[in-house]
């Protein structure tokens, strides 16, 4: 909580504890404020609520001492075209061109202008883009992949559609008398963030391919979608020389691409993480203080429960679920993976086709079985039809030459 934040929270106290005690003058002895401030508060509060509460300064700037408007604009135009350069450089940079400007000077200028950090200039960058269209020069490429870069290293990834990307990752549970080191294996669906887990007494690649034969592509080939791509760690259970490593071995024979965190960076792999933070609290923290367990088996068995309550019951607010449980996401968007098959559409497309051609061969069959009086009393009325429309033209003709 920042200063400002307790402030407002101390004058709300004085204006509900005189509502309690229902004095005003023992309300401002107990809190050390006087009847003047109270009114001058309550009247703030009852025409603005809790933000009119806010603490203002009545220091004034003192516009003889900010820098010239040119140094201004030339501090503002530098702090987009090159983001990443800090104000010691920018100072430098200005210095060169005949500008004097302090270090000092550029961040308060960017303080006035909200672009005191690099991210908050490259959002002014992304805005002037947007606004102007303006092509980029190499600093402000560059500026912007190194944004990229972070945004991925804080687990920013992209996904589109479930089976796109699964995350999977080892959670060390801990060692129990008698049973040993427990290590769980965890996999998520990036999309839907469905949870699919299995504890081991070991971590290689053995374990971390077992939970993908035998709870992950059987999940996903129960609703006909593959599993494209995962992300994992740089640990030895997943990395490895293909023809020595299970693991590797595995993905390559189930066709799924595999894509490792960035060194040193375990927020690339986040969600992982985070469920691990989730499923420590909520489960483990829990049941390991009602009941001791003998075996892993009897682990499993709860976890399974709680596994299965994550993924049907309990609401969830990750960025594809809106507050739905990751089942019900799942299911409502395993049109967006099918959309993106083309084997099902091309057997789609092959489908309507065949259907075409049976309705066509249909109908030809149908006329050669017709009986032959039928066809010649086709052949008969269309005659007939013939002869009235040439008589109605004779007519029409002999009524025009009259005329």
């Amino acid at each position: 909580m920042n200063v400002e934040a307790k402030l407002i929270k101390s004058k709300l106290g004085l204006l509900k504890l005189s509502e309690e005690l229902g004095n005003v003058s023992k309300a401002c002895k107990v809190m050390g404020y006087s009847r003047d401030t109270f009114y001058r508060y309550r009247e703030l509060y009852d025409i603005g609520g809790e933000l009119a509460l806010k603490e203002i300064s009545r220091r004034k700037p003192v516009l003889r001492n900010r820098v010239e408007e040119h140094i201004e604009e030339a501090v503002l135009k530098l702090a987009t075209d090159n983001p990443a350069l800090g104000q010691v450089r920018v100072s430098n940079e200005l210095k060169k061109r005949g500008l004097f400007i302090s270090p000092g000077g550029v961040r308060s200028v960017w303080l006035r202008h909200d672009m005191e950090t690099f991210k908050k200039r490259l959002k002014a960058l992304e805005t002037l883009i947007a606004q102007d269209g303006i092509i980029l020069t190499e600093n402000q490429v560059a500026a912007l992949e190194r944004k990229k870069v972070e945004q991925e290293v804080k687990g920013e990834i992209e996904t589109y559609h479930p089976g796109y990307l699964g995350a999977q990752d080892t959670y060390y549970v801990g060692t129990i008398k008698g049973v040993g080191r427990i290590y769980q294996q965890t996999f998520i669906d990036t999309y839907s963030k469905t949870v699919q887990v299995k504890l081991y007494d070991r971590k290689n690649a053995l374990v971390s391919a077992d939970i993908l034969n035998d709870r992950v592509i059987p999940f996903y080939d129960k609703y006909n979608i593959p599993l494209l791509r995962i992300l994992t760690d740089r640990g030895t259970e997943f990395c490895g020389a293909r023809e020595h490593h299970e693991y590797q071995l595995y993905l390559a024979l189930e066709d799924i691409d595999h894509t490792r965190t960035k060194a040193r960076s375990p927020q690339t792999n986040g969600i992982c993480e985070r469920f691990h933070r989730t499923v420590q609290n909520e489960f483990y923290a829990i049941a390991f203080r009602k009941k001791i367990y003998t075996s892993t088996d009897q682990l499993q068995e709860d976890l399974d429960r709680w596994v299965y309550e994550y993924n049907y019951e309990r609401p969830h607010t990750g960025k594809h679920c809106y507050g739905k449980t990751p089942m019900q996401t799942f299911l409502d968007s395993i049109h967006l993976a099918k959309e993106k098959m083309l084997h099902l559409q091309y057997q789609e497309m092959n489908n309507e086709n065949h259907l075409s051609a049976v309705g066509k061969q249909k109908a030809s069959d149908e006329i050669d079985a017709r009986p032959d009086n039928a066809s010649e009393n086709e052949h008969l009325s269309s005659a007939h039809f013939s002869l009235a429309e040439i008589e109605e033209d004779d007519n029409f003709a002999e009524a025009i030459n009259g005329q």
